[in-house]
């Protein structure tokens, strides 16, 4: 007897049970000759279904039992099916054809809810899949949070493992029990959270402080260039104006720096070009310039991270502040529009004979402006396009993120 198509139905139910479900929903419960689930949501459904299989650590077995049933098969799954549920799993094993998915608001929707925080731009993830160690890292440089967490990895758990890495500028929320007569919320700090104990039934959700700097990586091994964002202090609520890892090599790759070169980084912000110049030229000197005081310490502090000795933070708006700084080997500017041109074009008259300047412009129209003023005082200039996406795991699967397309010029003065 051949299986009847969409005999399965995946069911998103919440803690209220049957009383919770559309008419449409509980009679297929109701009617179904096989209901499946764990202990806890069969327990929500009272009833004369003809069987009932436990999901339990087997699951393979339990998908063998749907797959062989010709009935009607009820799964039932507490939130949403596809939201880190069992649903995509049925659907390789059992047939997609067989199969329809009856989805449920999820808690972790109901937990951004109750806190009253969007979602859209959380990272989300269960610690029943990722270690915890590999999550924290995430979580280091993360604006919001989302976590399910376990029985081994509790919220507490959490709250001392991202204190041990002095990520302490987030504020916790633990909901537990949504949906429930015994639901609850609990807002506080990591250091609050560390002492306390909570229901298994969780969610996590961590919300960053605005102004909180990163706490930067501790990578065992480093590279004289190309290291990681996260390996570097970077101010909040500015993250992201450091330039990207992938854009900083490609950069020194073209100063063309050797170990004694005096290089210039105009605008350098939590200096990471500043401080790998400063590494490929170990007996030169590197002159961090930047006009946001504030901005100096987190040079002083990556400086400090890499041992990088030979940085020279200097504060004040470019062109005057580089009245008394000696003529550079290479020079890094970023920026965007008639600005980066013009300071292009007089950092290139201090250049050097034989010097290199780079410049990182975030616009098609500070591109051709840099371009062209370079062009007039020397013919050896080059143009990139870098077009860079990197991968992530989010919800079991590979997401390619896109960094913003940076262009890149660059300018030999004639010896």
């Amino acid at each position: 007897m051949a299986a009847s198509r969409s005999n399965v139905s995946i069911i998103g139910i919440g803690d209220d049970g049957l009383d919770g479900a559309s008419d449409a929903v509980r009679r297929i419960i109701t009617e179904a000759d096989l209901l499946v689930g764990n202990d806890r949501v069969l327990a929500l459904v009272p009833g004369n279904v003809t069987e009932r299989l436990v999901l339990g650590a087997d699951v393979e077995a339990a998908a063998d039992r749907i797959a062989a049933e010709h009935g009607r098969v009820a799964v039932l799954v507490s939130g949403d099916p596809l939201f880190y549920g069992l649903a995509r799993y049925l659907c390789d094993r059992v047939g997609i054809e067989r199969c329809e998915i009856v989805p449920h608001v999820s808690s972790m929707q109901l937990a951004f809810a109750r806190v009253k925080e969007s979602w859209d731009d959380a990272y989300l993830t269960n610690l029943a899949n990722h270690s915890l160690e590999a999550v924290v890292e995430r979580i280091r440089t993360a604006e919001k949070v989302g976590l399910f967490t376990t029985d081994e990895h509790g919220p507490d758990a959490v709250a001392r493992a991202l204190a041990k890495r002095k990520i302490d500028y987030f504020t916790a929320y633990v909901c537990e029990n949504l949906g429930a007569r015994n639901e609850r919320v609990t807002r506080g700090s990591l250091a609050d959270i560390a002492g306390q104990k909570f229901d298994p039934l969780n969610v996590m959700i961590l919300v960053r402080s605005s102004d909180a700097p990163d706490r930067p990586r501790d990578a065992s091994v480093r590279s004289l260039f190309g290291n990681p964002d996260e390996a570097f202090v970077q101010s909040k609520p500015k993250h992201g104006l450091l330039t990207p890892a992938e854009v900083r090599a490609v950069a020194l790759a073209q100063m063309a720096l050797s170990p004694r070169s005096i290089v210039w980084d105009v605008g350098a912000g939590s200096g990471s070009v500043s401080v790998e110049a400063a590494l490929l030229a170990p007996a030169g000197q590197v002159f961090a310039i930047e006009q946001d005081a504030e901005d100096l310490e987190l040079i002083r502090e990556n400086a400090d991270r890499f041992a990088a000795e030979n940085v020279t933070p200097v504060v004040g708006r470019a062109p005057e502040v580089w009245a008394d700084l000696p003529d550079p080997d290479a020079v890094f500017i970023e920026g965007s529009g008639r600005e980066i041109a013009r300071l292009a074009e007089l950092a290139f008259e201090r250049l050097k004979p034989g010097g290199r300047l780079v410049a990182s412009v975030s616009s098609i129209e500070g591109l051709h402006e840099v371009k062209a003023n370079l062009a007039a005082a020397t013919s050896d200039v080059n143009v990139w396009m870098l077009s860079v996406a990197r991968g992530t795991d989010q919800l079991q699967r590979l997401r390619l993120n896109s960094l913003n397309p940076a262009f890149l010029v660059s300018a030999t003065k004639t010896p």
